[in-house]
């Protein structure tokens, strides 16, 4: 049905290399500044083309965080001196993501530590991020760092002196992702990799995520259109008191919940692409797509598990992965209360959340 995801590093950065080499990094990105010229309904078919052939949320949440954690950022704010990575990133040469999340913060951008300090040299850097996506397969990450208590964003090289991209804690979701610790012990960055305006950080932050939640599940959309594609062909297989499966209501039931879900997904994908490409805000959409999304996995992969029974629990089969990949996508791109904050603070109803800038 499925193949088993890679997990070792060496595997997962040439699986992202060669959508590099498919020009899956280029979509939504004027011919100008190296992309396809195309627009995010482009991206959106594609990466539901992707999800429907790979079945694999780890690559796909490992395209995302490589898309909108360096790419987008660069495209958006490098100098003329930092262009020569963007060009490196979108043909996979090199692959990239973003470091926010640190041990004892997450959500919280207020309590991210990681200083950075300036100096004759440049910026020297020190702290620790935690749960950072291709951090052992990354040539580059933005890391978000406090210079003179203003949240900044920064190029740091894998071969930086005095920067360490570990491989680990390992997670039991999303596994073909690899994710890491960024620990930094005095790591001199020359003043050019300054993405950016000093202070500037959480801008950049917001940017990225608002385009993470809004287009994240275009690529597990495909997957979910497997999913029911799987259980369909299973409850017409299957037959119980000369019966097949699906004529029992309790299971068309869930049948019908599982298209209706999928099918209103990409109607949230399709409204977000749609906003982009008129060059309107997204940031209540995607916040809407990412909720809705996260909690239209679970709900259609629990259906999933239950429709197919005990040959769900079979080591081989995908079920279980996908279950456990849906419980992990209420968490990345900031868990499915913070949509919720955030949607409240932008009806006038909550607070915590402020409306970034439009993007250039």
């Amino acid at each position: 049905m499925m193949h088993t995801p890679a997990t070792d590093p060496n595997t997962a950065r040439q699986r992202l290399q060669t959508l590099g080499q498919q020009d899956l990094f280029k979509h939504a990105i004027s011919r100008d500044a190296g992309g396809l010229g195309d627009r995010f309904q482009d991206l959106v078919q594609a990466h539901r083309q992707l999800g429907q052939t790979s079945l694999d949320t780890g690559l796909i949440l490992s395209l995302n965080a490589h898309l909108w954690g360096s790419v987008f950022p660069l495209l958006h704010h490098a100098s003329d001196a930092q262009r020569h990575y963007l060009d490196k990133l979108l043909h996979g040469i090199w692959i990239g993501g973003h470091a926010i999340t640190e041990p004892q913060a997450g959500s919280d951008l207020n309590r991210l530590t990681l200083s950075a300090q300036r100096t004759d040299c440049g910026f020297l850097l020190n702290g620790h991020k935690r749960f950072i996506t291709n951090t052992p397969i990354a040539d580059l990450l933005i890391v978000y760092a406090r210079l003179d208590n203003r949240l900044s964003a920064f190029i740091v090289e894998k071969d930086d002196h005095g920067a360490e991209f570990c491989h680990g804690p390992d997670v039991e979701s999303c596994k073909s992702a690899t994710m890491g610790d960024v620990i930094l012990k005095n790591c001199l960055i020359p003043e050019h990799r300054l993405l950016g305006k000093v202070g500037a950080g959480t801008l950049l932050i917001q940017q990225a995520l608002e385009l993470e939640r809004a287009f994240i599940f275009a690529g597990i959309s495909g997957i979910m259109a497997e999913q029911l594609t799987h259980v369909i062909e299973h409850s017409r297989k299957r037959r119980i008191n000369d019966a097949h499966l699906g004529k029992n209501q309790a299971i068309s039931h869930k049948i019908a919940d599982m298209k209706l879900r999928l099918d209103t997904l990409n109607l949230w994908l399709q409204q977000c692409a749609r906003l982009k490409d008129t060059q309107q805000r997204i940031t209540l959409a995607s916040a809407q797509t990412k909720l809705y999304g996260s909690e239209s996995f679970v709900a259609s992969s629990l259906d999933a598990v239950q429709i197919i029974g005990s040959a769900a629990l079979l080591g081989k089969q995908p079920y279980l992965r996908w279950t456990s990949d849906a419980l992990a996508s209420r968490l990345f791109s900031g868990s499915s209360e913070i949509q919720k904050n955030i949607i409240a603070a932008l009806l006038g109803t909550g607070e915590g959340y402020r409306l970034p800038p439009e993007q250039p």
